[in-house]
This record gives structure tokens, sequence and C-alpha cells, in this order.
């Protein structure tokens, strides 16, 4: 089952969505509940990539109406931001006021090894010890992965030196294995604005809807054909099916729509920004953050090609050198070298130009 609630009352729409789904068949009164919302960065929800305060607080209304006393909002940054600096700008600080609500910095939680697929995983102990985690991802592109939603979500509760390191095997496989580690109690998708270019935002689209379902497999296989991908054209999604995460959306699938007047007109979307830059970047096991950072800049620039070449990301450069360009520190035996952990975009730009 997946419920769909459209328009610009976020907060009302939020709690209509959770009323109308099925998770009272899994959740219980008594159950301390985590709040995963999506703050990779600091700053307002408008810009498209973090999730908005509204959405998290028609769940928290919807929990405390249901007679839920515990619940915590839990969430960590990417490598090179300050969740707590999130927390702030992001409006959250003042949700936690409001509701007495506390805010965890996963950056500052303990850890516990884990294995799936052939993969060990260090899980945040916040994030596996909750009885009932409801997963608040926002429905947008990534640069590497082309969507990031409910699975990729869970990756902000995993340690800073860990999201590394799934870069170095790939992404793809390791997030899915996470996504079966963690036991999702419920998602509910932020779609109010989503970046249907990369990550970090800026570049908001409007589709004023608010997402729920039980099985984060099937949420992320119906979002990622929303913003015009099958699912397995993103790799995570379809190894995540092979490893049994969840299922696919199908014709199948019970749907509920709500609000539907509200409901936005339809169109093709751009593929991922990220795309149409593939000539111009040598990657290697390269972090979000700094990915992003280029994609930005290459964006900015309107760059489909260098005549220095390839440009050279990711850990995977780390001790190479060459007579080529790179981007991040891992990159810095190059003869041109844009530094930083990350990089800022503006300083790739500077330098490209």
């Amino acid at each position: 089952m997946l419920i769909i609630t459209y328009g610009s009352n976020i907060t009302k729409n939020t709690y209509d969505t959770l009323t109308a789904s099925d998770i009272c068949a899994y959740l219980d009164a008594s159950h301390s509940v985590s709040l995963k919302p999506n703050l990779v960065v600091p700053g307002p929800a408008s810009n498209g990539a973090v999730t908005h305060p509204e959405v998290v607080e028609g769940v928290i209304m919807f929990l405390r109406d249901y007679g839920v006393r515990q619940v915590k909002i839990i969430e960590s940054s990417w490598v090179g931001d300050s969740t707590k600096q999130a927390f702030k700008y992001c409006g959250y600080e003042d949700l936690s006021r409001k509701y007495g609500i506390p805010l965890i910095d996963l950056k500052a939680d303990k850890y516990t090894t884990l294995e799936h697929s052939g993969y060990t995983i260090d899980v945040c102990n916040e994030a596996l010890n909750t009885d009932f985690l409801i997963n608040i991802p926002v429905l947008k592109a990534h640069c590497q992965t082309r969507l990031t939603c409910c699975l990729k979500n869970l990756k902000g509760c995993i340690p800073d030196n860990e999201k590394r390191r799934f870069h170095t095997l790939g992404i793809h496989k390791p997030v899915a294995a996470l996504g079966a580690t963690i036991k999702t109690g419920y998602c509910v998708v932020d779609g109010i604005c989503g970046d249907l270019t990369f990550e970090e935002g800026g570049n908001p689209i409007y589709s004023n809807r608010v997402i729920a379902g039980r099985d984060p497999l099937m949420v992320d296989s119906y979002c990622a054909q929303l913003i015009g991908y099958m699912p397995d054209d993103i790799e995570y999604l379809s190894f995540g099916k092979k490893i049994g995460v969840g299922n696919y959306y199908s014709e199948d699938t019970q749907i509920i729509e709500l609000n539907t007047a509200n409901k936005p007109v339809a169109r093709a979307y751009d593929k991922n920004a990220a795309d149409r830059y593939c000539g111009v970047i040598d990657e290697d096991a390269a972090c979000s953050a700094c990915y992003s950072s280029l994609i930005y800049a290459l964006q900015r620039l309107g760059a489909r090609a260098h005549p220095n070449g390839k440009i050279h990301i990711g850990q995977g450069f780390k001790g190479k050198s060459g007579n080529g360009i790179g981007v991040g520190v891992c990159t810095q035996g190059f003869s041109k070298c844009v530094t930083g952990c990350p990089p800022k975009a503006t300083d790739i730009v500077e330098a490209l130009r």
C-alpha cells in the first residue's frame, strides 16, 4: 500500500497521509519512535535538499494523537557539514522546543558492526535501539546514484568514516545492504519540492506531495518512476530487490490518493544533471559532498568538456599522480588540484576557468 496526498498544507497533509495509511498495523503506542529526516546540509527546505520541518511536525502530531510519547529526531549530515547547524538552520531546533523532542546528532553516537550480504557495516546505535524507525527522506536526484529517497537516506545512520568507505565500495551495494540491516518501521517521503538535478539543492521542482508506505524498496521504486527512472536504472534498488530488502512497486500495489484536485500536472523531467557531465569526469570512489561540488561547478560553467582532459575525483586517486586536473584532497598528486574535503564549488569554478 502507498498513500499519496497532494497540496501545499504540508503539516495537515502529512497527518492525513498517515491517518489513511496502515501504519497502525505495525506501530504500538508504547513504542519508542525515532524520526530520521534528511538534513544533508544546513539550509531551508525550499531549496529542495532537506526534509521540511512541517512534514516532520505532521508525523509528530499523528504520533501524539496515537498515544506515542517516546519520540526522538536522529540525523547525521553529510561529511564536511555540521548536524547541529543543520538542526538550527533547517528549523528543527524550533520543532524540538515546541514539542519537547530531543535532537540526536549521530556523528557523536557509538556504533555496532553488523553484516549483511557480504558487507560489514558500522551502524549508529540510536538507529538500532529504537522500537520503530520512521524514515522521512526527500524525493530528489543524486549526482552518483540518480535517486535518493528512503534507502539512501539511511546512510545518515552510519558514522562519517563509514560514509567515506561506502564510496570506496561503490556506494550502491552497501546502501542496499544497509537497507536490509536497519529495520524501517514506516516511510514518509517529502515530495514537496525536491531538487531533480542533485542532492545539495538549489533547483527545486514543486510537486507538493507526501508519499507514505511500509516497504522502503516499494516506495523508492515508485518514486524513481516519478522522476523518470525505471527501478532497475538505480543499481541499489535492483540489488536491494535481489537481497530481499522488499518488493518493487507494481500494478498490483494498492495506491490511495488524497486531495487529487491539487495533483500536479504530469511531465517528463530531465535526467540527472550528473549524467550530462560523465564525459568530463573521471570518478573513482568519490564522496557525495565532493562530487556534488564538482557537478555544481560544471553546471555553473556549462562545461561538458575541458581542454586539459578529464577531471579526476575520488578516494581511488589517493597516492596517484598525473598531469591532469584533480578535485578534492584525495587528488593532490595531480599537477593541478583543487584541494578541500570537500572543496568549495566556487574554488572549482575558479580553477576550471
